[in-house]
Protein backbone atom coordinates (compact mmCIF):
# COMPACT_ATOMS: atom_id res chain seq x y z
CA UNK A 1 0.00 0.00 0.00
CA UNK A 2 1.07 3.38 -0.72
CA UNK A 3 -0.55 6.50 1.32
CA UNK A 4 -0.43 9.47 -0.36
CA UNK A 5 -0.45 12.34 2.55
CA UNK A 6 -1.19 16.09 1.07
CA UNK A 7 -2.70 19.33 1.71
CA UNK A 8 -1.68 22.90 1.77
CA UNK A 9 1.07 24.59 3.88
CA UNK A 10 1.11 23.92 7.93
CA UNK A 11 -2.22 21.53 7.72
CA UNK A 12 0.43 18.98 9.50
CA UNK A 13 1.08 16.69 6.87
CA UNK A 14 4.14 15.84 8.19
CA UNK A 15 2.57 14.77 11.44
CA UNK A 16 -0.13 13.12 9.90
CA UNK A 17 2.90 11.09 8.28
CA UNK A 18 4.80 10.48 11.58
CA UNK A 19 2.01 8.87 12.88
CA UNK A 20 0.92 6.79 9.76
CA UNK A 21 4.59 5.66 10.09
CA UNK A 22 4.62 4.88 13.93
CA UNK A 23 0.95 2.91 13.59
CA UNK A 24 1.79 0.67 10.29
CA UNK A 25 5.61 1.08 10.83
CA UNK A 26 5.66 1.98 7.01
CA UNK A 27 8.50 3.83 5.86
CA UNK A 28 7.91 7.33 4.48
CA UNK A 29 9.03 9.75 2.04
CA UNK A 30 9.22 13.32 2.26
CA UNK A 31 8.93 15.05 -0.64
CA UNK A 32 10.22 18.55 0.75
CA UNK A 33 13.05 16.26 1.42
CA UNK A 34 13.34 15.46 -1.84
CA UNK A 35 13.17 18.60 -3.15
CA UNK A 36 15.64 20.10 -0.71
CA UNK A 37 18.46 17.00 -1.73
CA UNK A 38 18.22 17.91 -5.35
CA UNK A 39 18.48 21.60 -4.82
CA UNK A 40 21.20 21.76 -2.79
CA UNK A 41 23.10 18.96 -4.74
CA UNK A 42 22.80 21.32 -7.54
CA UNK A 43 21.07 19.08 -9.70
CA UNK A 44 18.04 21.17 -10.21
CA UNK A 45 18.26 24.89 -10.84
CA UNK A 46 14.85 25.39 -8.77
CA UNK A 47 15.18 26.95 -5.38
CA UNK A 48 13.04 26.33 -2.36
CA UNK A 49 11.47 29.82 -3.58
CA UNK A 50 10.67 28.99 -6.93
CA UNK A 51 7.03 28.47 -7.42
CA UNK A 52 4.62 26.04 -6.29
CA UNK A 53 3.86 24.87 -10.03
CA UNK A 54 7.02 24.48 -11.18
CA UNK A 55 8.64 22.29 -7.80
CA UNK A 56 5.43 19.95 -8.76
CA UNK A 57 6.54 19.85 -12.50
CA UNK A 58 9.86 18.71 -11.84
CA UNK A 59 9.26 16.31 -8.49
CA UNK A 60 5.76 14.98 -9.41
CA UNK A 61 6.98 12.79 -12.26
CA UNK A 62 9.91 11.49 -9.71
CA UNK A 63 7.88 10.74 -7.03
CA UNK A 64 4.83 9.40 -9.57
CA UNK A 65 7.42 6.54 -10.45
CA UNK A 66 9.01 6.05 -6.78
CA UNK A 67 4.86 5.40 -5.96
CA UNK A 68 4.99 2.99 -9.64
CA UNK A 69 8.28 1.17 -8.42
CA UNK A 70 6.65 0.44 -4.42
CA UNK A 71 3.64 -0.76 -6.40
CA UNK A 72 4.98 -2.95 -8.72
CA UNK A 73 7.51 -4.37 -6.14
CA UNK A 74 4.25 -4.66 -3.17
CA UNK A 75 6.11 -2.40 -1.10
CA UNK A 76 4.55 -0.01 1.61
CA UNK A 77 5.33 3.77 1.55
CA UNK A 78 4.18 6.72 2.90
CA UNK A 79 4.38 9.50 0.34
CA UNK A 80 4.33 13.11 2.07
CA UNK A 81 4.13 16.47 0.55
CA UNK A 82 2.30 19.47 -1.25
CA UNK A 83 3.78 18.54 -4.83
CA UNK A 84 1.22 15.87 -5.22
CA UNK A 85 -1.34 17.14 -8.20
CA UNK A 86 -4.90 17.38 -9.04
CA UNK A 87 -5.34 14.85 -11.15
CA UNK A 88 -2.80 12.09 -10.08
CA UNK A 89 -4.56 9.51 -10.21
CA UNK A 90 -4.35 9.30 -14.90
CA UNK A 91 -0.92 8.50 -14.32
CA UNK A 92 -1.57 5.50 -12.82
CA UNK A 93 -3.05 1.98 -14.55
CA UNK A 94 -6.25 0.59 -12.75
CA UNK A 95 -4.16 -1.83 -11.11
CA UNK A 96 -2.38 0.26 -9.59
CA UNK A 97 -4.60 2.42 -8.44
CA UNK A 98 -6.09 -0.31 -5.99
CA UNK A 99 -2.65 -0.13 -3.83
CA UNK A 100 -2.83 3.55 -3.66
CA UNK A 101 -4.51 5.44 -0.80
CA UNK A 102 -4.99 9.46 -1.10
CA UNK A 103 -5.47 11.84 1.95
CA UNK A 104 -5.77 15.28 1.73
CA UNK A 105 -5.30 17.55 4.94
CA UNK A 106 -8.19 20.65 5.17
CA UNK A 107 -8.44 23.01 7.42
CA UNK A 108 -11.56 24.92 7.18
CA UNK A 109 -12.44 28.60 7.07
CA UNK A 110 -13.54 28.58 10.77
CA UNK A 111 -10.55 26.80 12.25
CA UNK A 112 -7.88 28.96 10.36
CA UNK A 113 -9.66 31.92 11.82
CA UNK A 114 -10.23 30.89 15.44
CA UNK A 115 -6.52 28.76 15.39
CA UNK A 116 -4.05 30.22 13.17
CA UNK A 117 -2.35 31.69 16.54
CA UNK A 118 -1.68 27.98 17.16
CA UNK A 119 -1.29 26.78 13.71
CA UNK A 120 1.62 29.27 13.43
CA UNK A 121 3.09 28.62 16.98
CA UNK A 122 3.14 24.89 15.92
CA UNK A 123 4.70 25.17 12.06
CA UNK A 124 7.90 23.51 13.69
CA UNK A 125 6.68 20.58 15.76
CA UNK A 126 8.09 17.90 13.34
CA UNK A 127 10.51 19.42 11.21
CA UNK A 128 12.44 23.24 11.64
CA UNK A 129 11.04 25.49 9.20
CA UNK A 130 12.62 28.87 8.61
CA UNK A 131 9.84 31.52 10.01
CA UNK A 132 7.38 32.17 7.15
CA UNK A 133 4.81 35.02 6.66
CA UNK A 134 2.37 32.81 6.19
CA UNK A 135 -1.70 34.88 5.45
CA UNK A 136 -4.87 33.72 6.89
CA UNK A 137 -6.77 34.98 3.96
CA UNK A 138 -4.25 33.05 1.45
CA UNK A 139 -4.68 29.51 3.74
CA UNK A 140 -8.26 30.20 3.76
CA UNK A 141 -8.00 30.62 -0.03
CA UNK A 142 -6.09 28.01 -0.70
CA UNK A 143 -7.52 25.37 1.56
CA UNK A 144 -11.09 26.37 -0.18
CA UNK A 145 -9.41 25.59 -3.13
CA UNK A 146 -8.00 22.24 -2.28
CA UNK A 147 -11.56 21.11 -0.89
CA UNK A 148 -13.53 22.18 -3.93
CA UNK A 149 -11.09 19.76 -5.99
CA UNK A 150 -11.75 17.36 -3.54
CA UNK A 151 -15.02 17.14 -3.63
CA UNK A 152 -15.45 17.47 -7.59
CA UNK A 153 -12.49 14.54 -8.00
CA UNK A 154 -13.70 12.71 -5.30
CA UNK A 155 -10.91 12.32 -3.79
CA UNK A 156 -10.50 10.91 0.34
CA UNK A 157 -9.88 14.31 3.03
CA UNK A 158 -9.62 14.96 6.34
CA UNK A 159 -11.33 18.20 7.27
CA UNK A 160 -10.34 19.84 10.01
CA UNK A 161 -12.72 22.26 11.47
CA UNK A 162 -13.02 22.26 15.06
CA UNK A 163 -10.30 20.45 16.98
CA UNK A 164 -6.92 19.27 15.59
CA UNK A 165 -7.62 15.24 15.46
CA UNK A 166 -6.50 13.15 12.97
CA UNK A 167 -7.54 8.90 12.80
CA UNK A 168 -4.56 6.94 11.52
CA UNK A 169 -7.04 4.29 10.58
CA UNK A 170 -6.39 3.71 6.64
CA UNK A 171 -9.36 1.84 4.85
Amino acid sequence: MVILVTGCTHTGKTLFAQRLLEKYKYPYLSIDHLKMGLIRSGQISLSPESPDSALTDFLWPVVREIVKTCVENGQNLIVEGCYIPFGWEKDFADDYLCDIKYMCLIFSKEYIKQHFADIVKNESVIEKRLSTDIVADEMIKSNRYNLEQCKLRGYDYILIDDVYQITTDIK
